[in-house]
């Protein structure tokens, strides 16, 4: 019982730990931590709820390189907003097409992200709808 587990943690650590390619910080570094997005927890169950599962599994890492190929972090100079990282878990359609995103805080580096994802084109997921987290640095 413990094995899915296992994968499912080591995907997360995967795709938690590539993260974004990109960083740069202009923001004061005494910044407070933002305020904690309380839809997060639920969407984040969600994904979870995608595993263990082959194909999942399978279609993390191709959405992490295709992430990371195209720069997709690099679209609205997102980073320099603050020093603390996010996550934001992107909602993607049959088709691969981001529907909605969820960030795990409030502020304006998540608002920046989450406007620079808003209707990118990933490949097609396995299931839909299909939840997909990323951190940003």
């Amino acid at each position: 019982m413990r094995i899915p587990f296992f994968k499912l943690g080591a995907v997360c650590a995967l795709m938690l730990a590539a993260g974004c390619q990109t960083t740069s910080s202009t923001a004061p570094s005494n910044e407070a931590p933002s305020p904690a997005n309380p839809a997060f927890a639920g969407e984040m169950s969600k994904f979870n709820a995608q595993f263990p599962n082959d194909k999942a599994t399978k279609y993390e890492a191709e959405t992490l390189r295709f992430n990371n190929e195209k720069n997709l972090d690099a679209k609205g100079d997102c980073h320099g907003k603050s020093i603390y990282p996010i996550t934001i878990i992107l909602v993607l359609d049959a088709n691969g097409r981001v529907s909605s995103s969820t960030t795990d805080v409030e502020n304006s580096k998540a608002a920046c992200f989450r406007k620079a994802y808003a209707d990118v084109q990933f490949p097609k997921p396995p299931v839909a709808p299909y939840r997909k987290p990323i951190m940003l640095k």
